[in-house]
Protein backbone atom coordinates (compact mmCIF):
# COMPACT_ATOMS: atom_id res chain seq x y z
CA UNK A 1 0.00 0.00 0.00
CA UNK A 2 1.40 3.44 -0.90
CA UNK A 3 0.01 6.67 1.03
CA UNK A 4 1.59 10.04 1.55
CA UNK A 5 1.20 12.31 4.19
CA UNK A 6 2.70 15.65 5.14
CA UNK A 7 5.29 14.72 7.41
CA UNK A 8 6.66 11.25 8.48
CA UNK A 9 8.43 11.05 11.79
CA UNK A 10 10.47 8.04 12.38
CA UNK A 11 10.61 6.99 16.28
CA UNK A 12 8.69 7.55 19.31
CA UNK A 13 10.89 8.48 21.95
CA UNK A 14 11.29 11.73 23.47
CA UNK A 15 11.44 13.81 20.79
CA UNK A 16 8.73 12.10 17.89
CA UNK A 17 5.80 11.92 19.81
CA UNK A 18 5.56 15.79 20.85
CA UNK A 19 6.41 16.71 18.07
CA UNK A 20 3.76 14.65 16.27
CA UNK A 21 1.48 16.93 18.64
CA UNK A 22 2.64 20.35 17.10
CA UNK A 23 2.45 19.16 13.88
CA UNK A 24 -1.09 17.34 13.82
CA UNK A 25 -2.44 20.88 15.37
CA UNK A 26 -1.37 22.28 13.44
CA UNK A 27 -3.55 20.13 10.39
CA UNK A 28 -0.76 18.25 9.03
CA UNK A 29 -1.70 14.53 8.43
CA UNK A 30 1.20 12.59 10.19
CA UNK A 31 2.70 9.24 10.06
CA UNK A 32 4.94 8.21 12.97
CA UNK A 33 6.85 4.74 12.80
CA UNK A 34 8.26 2.91 15.91
CA UNK A 35 9.21 -0.68 15.61
CA UNK A 36 9.69 -1.28 19.38
CA UNK A 37 8.74 0.19 22.72
CA UNK A 38 6.97 3.65 22.54
CA UNK A 39 8.81 6.43 24.91
CA UNK A 40 11.94 5.00 23.63
CA UNK A 41 15.48 5.17 25.58
CA UNK A 42 14.13 7.11 28.88
CA UNK A 43 10.86 5.38 29.22
CA UNK A 44 12.15 2.01 28.56
CA UNK A 45 15.56 1.25 29.48
CA UNK A 46 17.00 4.90 30.61
CA UNK A 47 15.90 7.20 32.76
CA UNK A 48 12.60 5.86 34.31
CA UNK A 49 13.23 2.51 35.29
CA UNK A 50 17.08 3.19 36.39
CA UNK A 51 16.22 6.42 38.49
CA UNK A 52 13.41 4.08 39.96
CA UNK A 53 16.23 1.44 40.92
CA UNK A 54 18.80 4.17 42.21
CA UNK A 55 15.31 5.45 44.42
CA UNK A 56 14.76 1.88 45.87
CA UNK A 57 19.02 1.37 46.33
CA UNK A 58 18.73 4.27 48.49
CA UNK A 59 15.98 3.43 50.49
CA UNK A 60 18.04 0.40 51.42
CA UNK A 61 20.88 2.54 52.11
CA UNK A 62 19.25 4.82 54.03
CA UNK A 63 17.74 1.52 56.48
CA UNK A 64 21.21 0.76 56.92
CA UNK A 65 22.35 4.05 58.26
CA UNK A 66 19.18 4.29 60.50
CA UNK A 67 21.08 4.14 63.82
CA UNK A 68 23.09 7.10 62.95
CA UNK A 69 20.00 9.23 63.14
CA UNK A 70 18.05 7.21 66.53
CA UNK A 71 16.22 5.26 64.28
CA UNK A 72 16.32 1.05 65.35
CA UNK A 73 15.29 -0.96 63.06
CA UNK A 74 14.92 -5.30 64.16
CA UNK A 75 17.04 -7.22 62.04
CA UNK A 76 18.87 -7.38 58.96
CA UNK A 77 17.93 -5.13 56.14
CA UNK A 78 16.79 -7.46 53.13
CA UNK A 79 16.12 -6.99 49.25
CA UNK A 80 13.42 -8.58 47.52
CA UNK A 81 14.79 -8.24 43.96
CA UNK A 82 12.11 -8.88 41.53
CA UNK A 83 10.04 -6.67 44.02
CA UNK A 84 12.12 -4.28 43.06
CA UNK A 85 12.37 -4.92 39.57
CA UNK A 86 8.95 -5.31 39.27
CA UNK A 87 8.32 -1.51 40.99
CA UNK A 88 10.88 -0.49 38.27
CA UNK A 89 8.84 -2.33 35.30
CA UNK A 90 5.75 -0.68 36.85
CA UNK A 91 6.83 3.06 35.88
CA UNK A 92 8.15 2.12 32.93
CA UNK A 93 4.51 0.49 31.57
CA UNK A 94 2.73 3.32 33.12
CA UNK A 95 4.63 5.92 31.05
CA UNK A 96 4.32 3.93 28.05
CA UNK A 97 0.97 3.05 27.95
CA UNK A 98 0.00 6.97 29.03
CA UNK A 99 2.60 7.70 25.43
CA UNK A 100 0.21 5.15 23.28
CA UNK A 101 -2.98 6.28 24.25
CA UNK A 102 -1.84 10.65 23.79
CA UNK A 103 -0.91 8.94 20.14
CA UNK A 104 -3.98 7.24 19.89
CA UNK A 105 -6.23 9.66 20.38
CA UNK A 106 -4.21 12.57 17.76
CA UNK A 107 -6.29 13.16 15.32
CA UNK A 108 -4.60 13.78 11.80
CA UNK A 109 -1.97 10.84 12.69
CA UNK A 110 -1.30 7.47 11.62
CA UNK A 111 0.69 4.92 13.94
CA UNK A 112 2.52 2.11 11.79
CA UNK A 113 4.46 -0.90 13.62
CA UNK A 114 7.67 -1.57 11.97
CA UNK A 115 11.31 -0.98 10.63
CA UNK A 116 11.30 1.80 8.79
CA UNK A 117 13.84 2.19 5.39
CA UNK A 118 14.58 4.82 3.11
CA UNK A 119 13.74 3.84 -0.96
CA UNK A 120 14.46 7.85 -1.88
CA UNK A 121 15.13 11.17 0.15
CA UNK A 122 10.98 11.13 0.33
CA UNK A 123 10.02 7.47 0.39
CA UNK A 124 10.39 4.67 3.16
CA UNK A 125 8.94 1.29 3.47
CA UNK A 126 7.59 0.07 6.68
CA UNK A 127 6.21 -3.71 6.40
CA UNK A 128 4.64 -3.74 3.44
CA UNK A 129 3.64 -0.08 3.55
CA UNK A 130 4.98 2.59 1.27
CA UNK A 131 4.70 6.11 2.83
CA UNK A 132 5.80 9.39 1.16
CA UNK A 133 6.09 12.66 2.81
CA UNK A 134 8.05 16.31 1.69
CA UNK A 135 9.01 16.65 5.53
CA UNK A 136 10.84 13.66 7.55
CA UNK A 137 12.04 13.89 11.14
CA UNK A 138 14.73 11.14 12.23
CA UNK A 139 13.91 10.51 16.18
CA UNK A 140 16.05 6.48 15.78
CA UNK A 141 17.81 6.83 19.82
CA UNK A 142 21.03 4.92 20.28
CA UNK A 143 21.62 1.66 21.59
CA UNK A 144 24.92 0.56 23.52
CA UNK A 145 27.93 0.00 22.70
CA UNK A 146 29.32 -3.38 22.37
CA UNK A 147 33.12 -3.31 21.88
CA UNK A 148 35.25 -5.21 18.96
CA UNK A 149 38.24 -4.66 20.61
CA UNK A 150 38.00 -6.69 23.94
CA UNK A 151 39.29 -10.10 23.49
CA UNK A 152 36.70 -12.76 24.33
CA UNK A 153 33.61 -10.60 24.40
CA UNK A 154 32.29 -12.79 21.92
CA UNK A 155 33.00 -15.76 24.16
CA UNK A 156 30.77 -15.09 26.87
CA UNK A 157 27.04 -13.95 28.26
CA UNK A 158 26.90 -9.90 29.09
CA UNK A 159 24.49 -7.06 29.61
CA UNK A 160 23.95 -4.21 28.82
CA UNK A 161 21.70 -0.85 30.45
CA UNK A 162 18.91 -2.98 28.39
CA UNK A 163 19.10 -6.26 29.20
CA UNK A 164 20.22 -5.72 32.87
CA UNK A 165 16.46 -4.49 33.55
CA UNK A 166 15.62 -8.28 33.10
CA UNK A 167 17.34 -9.89 35.99
CA UNK A 168 15.08 -12.00 37.52
CA UNK A 169 17.74 -12.33 40.35
CA UNK A 170 20.63 -10.02 42.07
CA UNK A 171 24.45 -10.75 40.73
CA UNK A 172 26.55 -12.37 43.53
CA UNK A 173 29.87 -10.33 41.66
CA UNK A 174 28.82 -7.38 39.05
CA UNK A 175 31.71 -6.60 37.01
CA UNK A 176 30.81 -3.06 35.42
CA UNK A 177 33.02 -2.18 32.56
CA UNK A 178 33.09 1.41 31.75
CA UNK A 179 33.59 4.29 34.94
CA UNK A 180 31.19 6.81 33.24
CA UNK A 181 27.69 7.65 33.71
CA UNK A 182 25.71 4.74 33.06
CA UNK A 183 28.73 2.31 34.64
CA UNK A 184 28.77 4.44 37.90
CA UNK A 185 24.95 4.39 38.77
CA UNK A 186 24.57 0.88 38.31
CA UNK A 187 27.67 -0.01 40.40
CA UNK A 188 26.06 1.92 43.04
CA UNK A 189 22.93 0.53 43.09
CA UNK A 190 23.74 -2.94 42.78
CA UNK A 191 26.04 -2.33 45.69
CA UNK A 192 23.35 -1.48 47.79
CA UNK A 193 21.22 -4.31 46.64
CA UNK A 194 23.82 -6.34 48.06
CA UNK A 195 25.93 -7.54 44.79
CA UNK A 196 29.69 -7.60 45.13
CA UNK A 197 30.91 -4.95 42.73
CA UNK A 198 33.86 -4.04 40.64
CA UNK A 199 34.28 -1.41 37.71
CA UNK A 200 36.67 -1.79 35.73
CA UNK A 201 37.76 1.55 33.58
CA UNK A 202 40.55 1.61 30.93
CA UNK A 203 41.50 5.39 31.56
CA UNK A 204 43.34 6.85 34.79
CA UNK A 205 40.13 8.00 36.39
CA UNK A 206 36.59 7.33 36.85
CA UNK A 207 34.30 9.81 34.43
CA UNK A 208 37.24 11.76 33.09
CA UNK A 209 35.30 14.52 31.40
CA UNK A 210 34.80 15.68 34.79
CA UNK A 211 37.36 17.65 36.50
CA UNK A 212 39.62 15.74 38.74
CA UNK A 213 38.13 16.87 41.96
CA UNK A 214 34.76 15.53 40.55
CA UNK A 215 36.44 12.27 39.95
CA UNK A 216 38.43 11.73 42.77
CA UNK A 217 35.42 12.52 45.00
CA UNK A 218 32.81 9.92 43.45
CA UNK A 219 36.18 7.39 43.54
CA UNK A 220 35.84 7.81 47.98
CA UNK A 221 31.87 7.95 47.90
CA UNK A 222 31.90 4.71 46.02
CA UNK A 223 34.97 3.00 47.76
CA UNK A 224 33.71 3.36 50.68
CA UNK A 225 30.36 1.60 50.02
CA UNK A 226 32.50 -1.45 49.23
CA UNK A 227 33.09 -1.01 45.35
CA UNK A 228 36.23 -2.30 43.70
CA UNK A 229 37.48 0.54 41.02
CA UNK A 230 40.42 -0.64 38.47
CA UNK A 231 41.34 2.18 36.50
CA UNK A 232 43.93 1.73 34.21
CA UNK A 233 42.37 -1.14 32.89
CA UNK A 234 44.74 -0.85 29.32
CA UNK A 235 44.09 -5.32 29.49
CA UNK A 236 40.17 -5.97 29.49
CA UNK A 237 39.82 -9.57 28.49
CA UNK A 238 37.32 -12.09 29.14
CA UNK A 239 36.80 -15.67 29.32
CA UNK A 240 34.12 -18.31 30.45
CA UNK A 241 34.12 -19.14 33.76
CA UNK A 242 32.50 -22.34 36.04
CA UNK A 243 31.38 -19.40 38.32
CA UNK A 244 30.24 -16.69 35.39
CA UNK A 245 33.02 -14.77 33.67
CA UNK A 246 36.97 -13.87 33.89
CA UNK A 247 37.62 -10.44 33.47
CA UNK A 248 41.12 -9.50 32.84
CA UNK A 249 41.55 -6.26 34.35
CA UNK A 250 45.52 -5.54 34.22
CA UNK A 251 48.78 -6.65 32.65
CA UNK A 252 50.88 -5.11 34.99
CA UNK A 253 49.61 -5.68 38.92
CA UNK A 254 49.41 -9.46 40.49
CA UNK A 255 45.80 -8.91 41.02
CA UNK A 256 45.29 -9.22 37.06
CA UNK A 257 42.15 -10.91 37.22
CA UNK A 258 38.62 -11.15 38.92
CA UNK A 259 36.06 -13.88 38.32
CA UNK A 260 32.16 -12.22 38.15
CA UNK A 261 28.77 -14.03 37.78
CA UNK A 262 27.61 -10.73 35.45
CA UNK A 263 29.04 -8.93 33.43
CA UNK A 264 27.67 -5.45 32.35
CA UNK A 265 28.93 -3.40 29.42
CA UNK A 266 29.04 0.60 29.71
CA UNK A 267 31.19 1.93 27.43
CA UNK A 268 29.05 4.21 25.34
CA UNK A 269 26.04 4.13 23.04
CA UNK A 270 26.29 4.12 19.40
CA UNK A 271 23.06 5.59 16.87
CA UNK A 272 20.46 3.43 15.62
CA UNK A 273 21.21 4.44 11.77
CA UNK A 274 22.92 1.79 10.50
CA UNK A 275 19.76 -0.08 9.00
CA UNK A 276 17.60 2.64 7.66
CA UNK A 277 18.92 2.64 4.27
CA UNK A 278 20.37 6.35 5.02
CA UNK A 279 22.25 5.68 1.55
CA UNK A 280 18.99 5.81 -0.91
CA UNK A 281 18.07 9.43 0.64
CA UNK A 282 21.79 10.76 0.43
CA UNK A 283 21.94 11.30 4.56
CA UNK A 284 25.02 12.02 5.34
CA UNK A 285 26.68 10.48 8.71
CA UNK A 286 30.09 10.62 10.43
CA UNK A 287 32.49 8.39 11.31
CA UNK A 288 30.73 6.99 14.44
CA UNK A 289 26.97 6.65 12.49
CA UNK A 290 25.63 10.06 13.94
CA UNK A 291 23.23 11.47 11.47
CA UNK A 292 25.20 15.29 10.59
CA UNK A 293 23.03 18.28 11.14
CA UNK A 294 23.52 21.89 10.75
CA UNK A 295 22.86 24.43 13.67
CA UNK A 296 19.13 24.09 12.92
CA UNK A 297 19.08 20.12 13.10
CA UNK A 298 18.43 19.36 9.40
CA UNK A 299 20.87 17.10 7.61
CA UNK A 300 22.60 17.67 4.01
CA UNK A 301 18.73 16.10 2.22
CA UNK A 302 16.21 19.02 2.28
CA UNK A 303 13.36 18.20 3.57
CA UNK A 304 14.73 15.97 7.01
CA UNK A 305 15.93 16.52 10.11
CA UNK A 306 17.50 14.58 12.42
CA UNK A 307 16.38 14.82 16.78
CA UNK A 308 17.81 13.14 19.94
CA UNK A 309 20.53 10.73 19.86
CA UNK A 310 21.21 9.55 16.78
CA UNK A 311 22.03 13.29 15.76
CA UNK A 312 25.40 13.18 17.82
CA UNK A 313 24.53 16.75 19.41
CA UNK A 314 23.73 15.45 22.99
CA UNK A 315 22.63 12.14 24.63
CA UNK A 316 19.98 13.37 27.20
CA UNK A 317 16.15 13.23 27.35
CA UNK A 318 16.16 16.70 27.85
CA UNK A 319 18.45 17.81 24.81
CA UNK A 320 15.98 15.39 22.74
CA UNK A 321 13.28 17.09 23.89
CA UNK A 322 14.92 20.95 22.82
CA UNK A 323 15.69 19.02 19.98
CA UNK A 324 12.12 18.95 19.49
CA UNK A 325 11.40 22.53 20.52
CA UNK A 326 13.95 23.85 18.24
CA UNK A 327 12.39 22.34 15.46
CA UNK A 328 8.69 23.26 15.80
CA UNK A 329 9.35 26.79 16.24
CA UNK A 330 11.48 27.33 13.24
CA UNK A 331 9.14 25.79 11.03
CA UNK A 332 5.87 26.18 12.79
CA UNK A 333 6.54 29.68 14.80
CA UNK A 334 8.86 31.25 12.32
CA UNK A 335 11.81 31.35 15.03
CA UNK A 336 15.02 31.21 14.01
CA UNK A 337 16.08 28.83 17.27
CA UNK A 338 19.41 26.97 17.34
CA UNK A 339 21.50 24.12 19.05
CA UNK A 340 24.36 26.52 19.64
CA UNK A 341 22.25 28.60 21.90
CA UNK A 342 21.83 25.53 24.35
CA UNK A 343 23.76 25.74 27.50
CA UNK A 344 24.94 22.19 28.47
CA UNK A 345 23.80 20.72 31.46
CA UNK A 346 23.30 17.02 33.07
CA UNK A 347 23.68 15.39 35.74
CA UNK A 348 25.28 11.95 37.56
CA UNK A 349 22.36 10.18 39.60
CA UNK A 350 24.63 8.23 42.08
CA UNK A 351 24.11 9.08 45.34
CA UNK A 352 24.81 12.03 46.47
CA UNK A 353 24.05 13.46 42.60
CA UNK A 354 26.56 15.58 40.83
CA UNK A 355 24.88 18.53 39.05
CA UNK A 356 26.60 20.23 35.80
CA UNK A 357 26.29 22.81 33.59
CA UNK A 358 28.09 24.73 31.12
CA UNK A 359 32.15 23.86 31.46
CA UNK A 360 34.84 22.06 33.85
CA UNK A 361 37.56 23.59 35.23
CA UNK A 362 39.71 22.72 32.76
CA UNK A 363 37.22 24.07 29.71
CA UNK A 364 37.23 27.35 31.40
CA UNK A 365 41.33 27.46 31.36
CA UNK A 366 41.61 26.08 27.91
CA UNK A 367 39.17 29.44 27.24
CA UNK A 368 42.08 31.31 27.76
CA UNK A 369 39.62 33.55 29.35
CA UNK A 370 40.70 35.45 32.33
CA UNK A 371 38.46 33.06 35.68
CA UNK A 372 37.58 33.30 38.74
CA UNK A 373 36.72 30.25 41.07
CA UNK A 374 35.18 29.91 43.95
CA UNK A 375 34.76 26.24 45.41
CA UNK A 376 33.11 25.32 48.78
CA UNK A 377 33.04 21.82 50.44
CA UNK A 378 29.21 20.28 51.28
CA UNK A 379 30.42 20.26 55.24
CA UNK A 380 29.41 23.39 54.93
CA UNK A 381 25.91 23.25 53.77
CA UNK A 382 23.14 23.26 56.60
CA UNK A 383 21.15 21.16 54.67
CA UNK A 384 23.60 18.71 54.14
CA UNK A 385 24.97 18.63 57.56
CA UNK A 386 21.15 17.79 59.17
CA UNK A 387 20.44 15.17 56.65
CA UNK A 388 24.26 13.33 57.67
CA UNK A 389 25.05 13.31 53.56
CA UNK A 390 27.95 15.71 53.71
CA UNK A 391 29.74 14.15 51.21
CA UNK A 392 31.05 16.39 48.06
CA UNK A 393 31.21 20.17 47.26
CA UNK A 394 30.08 22.76 45.02
CA UNK A 395 32.31 24.97 42.72
CA UNK A 396 31.70 27.75 40.30
CA UNK A 397 34.57 29.46 37.27
CA UNK A 398 32.96 32.77 35.67
CA UNK A 399 34.86 35.16 33.05
CA UNK A 400 35.85 38.24 35.16
CA UNK A 401 35.75 40.52 32.55
CA UNK A 402 32.29 39.55 31.39
CA UNK A 403 30.95 38.43 35.15
CA UNK A 404 29.40 35.67 33.62
CA UNK A 405 29.41 32.36 34.80
CA UNK A 406 30.97 30.07 33.03
CA UNK A 407 30.20 26.75 34.52
CA UNK A 408 29.75 24.91 37.48
CA UNK A 409 29.41 21.66 39.50
CA UNK A 410 27.34 20.67 42.32
CA UNK A 411 28.39 17.31 43.76
CA UNK A 412 26.28 16.47 46.59
CA UNK A 413 22.94 15.95 48.50
CA UNK A 414 20.75 17.45 45.89
CA UNK A 415 23.50 18.44 43.72
CA UNK A 416 21.02 17.96 40.61
CA UNK A 417 18.25 20.03 41.54
CA UNK A 418 20.42 23.11 42.84
CA UNK A 419 22.14 23.21 39.43
CA UNK A 420 19.39 24.76 38.04
CA UNK A 421 19.45 28.15 39.41
CA UNK A 422 22.96 28.12 38.03
CA UNK A 423 21.71 27.09 34.89
CA UNK A 424 18.71 29.33 34.46
CA UNK A 425 21.35 32.16 35.61
CA UNK A 426 23.32 30.70 32.49
CA UNK A 427 19.93 30.86 30.13
CA UNK A 428 19.13 34.31 30.65
CA UNK A 429 22.71 35.87 29.82
CA UNK A 430 22.82 37.74 33.61
CA UNK A 431 25.80 38.66 35.23
CA UNK A 432 26.73 36.27 38.64
CA UNK A 433 26.04 39.66 41.02
CA UNK A 434 22.17 38.85 40.34
CA UNK A 435 22.79 35.48 41.76
CA UNK A 436 24.69 37.33 44.56
CA UNK A 437 21.92 39.61 45.76
CA UNK A 438 19.38 37.14 45.29
CA UNK A 439 17.46 35.85 48.65
CA UNK A 440 16.71 31.93 48.55
CA UNK A 441 15.01 30.08 51.39
CA UNK A 442 16.74 28.42 54.40
CA UNK A 443 17.71 25.44 54.43
CA UNK A 444 18.32 24.37 51.22
CA UNK A 445 21.24 23.59 49.46
CA UNK A 446 20.24 26.49 46.99
CA UNK A 447 20.64 29.20 49.94
CA UNK A 448 24.64 28.60 49.27
CA UNK A 449 24.68 29.87 45.70
CA UNK A 450 24.81 33.45 46.64
CA UNK A 451 27.81 32.84 48.98
CA UNK A 452 29.48 30.37 46.57
CA UNK A 453 29.34 33.87 43.94
CA UNK A 454 30.32 36.21 46.42
CA UNK A 455 33.31 33.84 46.96
CA UNK A 456 34.67 34.13 43.59
CA UNK A 457 38.39 35.07 43.49
CA UNK A 458 40.74 35.18 40.65
CA UNK A 459 42.30 31.60 39.61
Amino acid sequence: MSRSFDAIIIGAGQAGPSLAGRLTAADMTVALVERHFFGGTCVNTGCMPTKTLVASARVAHQARRAADYGVMLNGDVNIDFPRVMARAHGVTNTSRGNIERWLGGMEHLTVLRGHARFESSNTLRVNDDVITAPRIFLNVGGRARVPDDMPGVGDISYLTNTSILQLDALPRHLAVIGGSYIGLEYAQMFRRFGSKVTVVERQSRLIAREDEDVSETILGILEAEGITVRTNAECIAFAPHTEGVTVKVDCTSDDKEIVASHVLLAIGRRPNTDDLGLEHAGIKTDEHGYIVVDDMLATNVPGIWAMGDCNGRGAFTHTAYNDFEIIAANLLDGAQRRVSSRIPGYALFTDPPLGRVGMTDTQARASGKPLLVSKRPMTRVGRAVERGETQGFMKVVADAQTQRILGAAILGVSGDEAIHGILDLMNAEQPFDTLKWAVPIHPTVSELLPTLVGDLKPM
